[in-house]
Formats: structure tokens, sequence, C-alpha cells
């Protein structure tokens, strides 16, 4: 790309995905497209991708990125291409396969790079990962098959903690998470959990405060949100549908209540470590649990986090006084 930004940036918005959260990612990237129409040098095009890797816009027609940079359309036309936001929950845009992409083509993107992506959407990889940068998360066993052997090790993880989730490795927002605390639902969860992934976690079942801290760079300067907390009904976890139905009926709280000097600190040191220690880039969000006995676990890194109307990160983000379009705009101006 040129060292001079171009007067008309052209931002291509890619949405959709065709898989599991492919809803979610068109309302984040509604929220996205709405923020960025303050921006009077930034020019968008949205498309949808879909599970065949098609991308159409909004009228329904083809659209191409080919290796010139350059958006084609199935009229004929093409137009240059300065910088992408990559707005896919799931496969491809948390999996680093987009990005990976991007990178071949020289384009900047908004989001963490396809290392770290690949690397934080794998729970598996995520725990070897955090647990090299002395950072404490969830009890947990690793299953790479199905079989009697491995089975036998979520079995006295069961007995041992009382309850597990097992969940698929490479699966994001909840999908593929069961809590389990029945030696007779064992099997038929871990059999579905491996439909989804090649790998299976099973881990210890905690009660705890979720907290979550917004974790971005603005204006050059890593910023560390104070953790907010989400609440999920007492009868359930914090699910998928929980996280994004309309009727969810988890409560969220832009700032947690009641931490001490020493967790919040604790949090804060974490989050940094784990945002540089991985190398991520431009956002994540960052998730914890805390323990009734006041233990304090780095549970899971959210490379691009949802921004719908009732997600975290996005409020996060204005309660520390930040607006989400000069954030954004800003980072894209820069790359240029």
């Amino acid at each position: 790309m040129s060292n001079q930004a171009p007067t008309d940036i052209h931002v291509l918005l890619i949405c959709g995905g065709g898989g599991s959260e492919h809803d979610v990612s068109l309302r984040t990237a509604d929220f996205i497209q709405r923020e960025l129409a303050s921006a009077p040098d930034i020019r968008l095009t949205r498309v949808t991708m879909h599970a065949d890797g098609r991308l159409l816009d909004d009228q329904g027609q083809l659209q191409e990125l080919r290796s010139d940079r350059l958006l084609y359309s199935a009229t004929g036309s093409a137009q240059p291409v300065h910088y992408v936001i990559p707005s896919i929950h799931g496969y491809p845009g948390e999996t680093g396969d987009l990005q990976s992409q991007l990178d071949i083509l020289g384009l900047p993107y908004f989001g963490c790079g396809s290392e770290a992506s690949k690397i934080c959407f794998n729970k598996i990889t995520t725990k070897l990962w955090l647990t090299a940068l002395g950072i404490d998360n969830t009890p947990y066993q690793f299953l790479c098959a199905n079989t009697a052997g491995e089975v036998a090790k979520a079995r006295d993880a069961l007995h041992k903690w009382g309850s597990v989730f097992v969940k698929a490795s490479n699966q994001g927002s909840s999908v593929g998470c069961y809590k389990v605390s029945s030696e007779g639902a064992l099997a038929e969860t871990l059999q579905e959990a491996f439909t989804l992934s090649p790998y299976v976690l099973v881990e210890k079942c905690l009660k705890v405060r979720e907290l979550e801290v917004a974790a971005y760079t603005y204006e050059g300067e890593l910023v560390i949100t104070p953790p907010g907390e989400v609440c999920a009904p007492t009868d359930t976890f914090y699910s998928y549908e929980e996280k994004y139905a309309e009727g969810s009926r988890a409560q969220t709280h832009v700032v947690a209540e009641g931490l001490s000097e020493a967790q919040l600190a604790w949090i804060y040191e974490a989050s940094k470590r784990a945002f540089v220690g991985l190398q991520l880039k431009d956002l994540s969000r960052i998730d914890f649990f805390l323990t009734d006995d006041g233990e304090i676990y780095l549970n899971e890194v959210n490379t691009f986090p949802g921004m719908t109307p009732i997600s975290m990160f996005p409020k996060m983000l204005q309660n520390q006084g930040h607006d989400f379009a000069t954030y954004l705009s800003s980072l894209i101006r820069g790359a240029l």
C-alpha cells in the first residue's frame, strides 16, 4: 500500500460467513456500518459471505476480491479496496483463515492477525498459551479422540469435580458447550461435541462470577477497561442464546461491583500479559471467572467480540470515554 492515505478511503465490510454465527455477524456488521456512516472520508461497501465463499452485495450481486486488491462486480466494474473489516464471528473470520487471505493480498484489516486468531479460537491452544504466559486458567482435561481411553479421562474428571463443561475446542460464542452433571449424559454429550470438533475440552464446573474486560488500542495506546460483569440466569449458564438472543435473560453490568484492588490489579495485569503475549491487535474481549473462594481464572480470549445491542465490548469502550466511530476510523486511517 502507499505511504500516503487516499482521500477517499474505500473500506470493504465482509460479514456473515454462512456458519452457526452468521446472523450474529450480520448484527455486528449493522453496528459497524452505522458507526462508520459519520466518517466523511470513508466509503464503505458491505458484502455478505455465504457458506460457499461467495460474496454478495445488498442487491444480491456477486462481488469478488482479487489479487490486484480490486473488488470486481458481476457487472464488470472494479474499485480499489484500501482496508477490510472482517465482521465474521466463528469460521472463517475468527479462525484466522480470512486474515491469512488478506495477508497474502497485502490488505490491512481490522482486528487480530491470522496466528493470534487461530490460537485464541481453539480453546485448547488458548489454554496452552495462557499456561506458558503464567496466567491461571480453569482446570481441565484434554480429549483428542472419542475412544474408551479418552472417555475414561472425562469420566474421572466428572467424578473428581462433580460437574463439568464439555466444550468443542474450536467453536466460538458457547457453540458446542454443554454442562454435564451425570455419568449417564456424558457419553452422548461427548459424541455431540466430537461432531463439532476433533478435540474436546472437559473443564471443571465452578460457581463463578463472569467478568469481561475490553482490551483495545486507542490512539496508539493499549487500553484495558475495568471488568464488567455478566449475570446469567441461575437455571442456566451463559449460553449462545443468552449471549445473543433478543429474549436473553442475562444481565450485564458495564463495571463489576465489589472487586478488591488486588483483584482488579490481577485482572489488569493478566489482560495486558495476554494481549501482548498473544500478539493481539486492535481489539479483544478477555473473559475471567471469579470463584466464591476468590480465585481468578482467565477463561477465554475473544479476538472479535460481538457488537450487538446487548454486547459488552462497545459498552465498555464507551464507558471508558471513547467514541467507537472515532476509534475505528482512526485505526483505518493509521493503517494506510
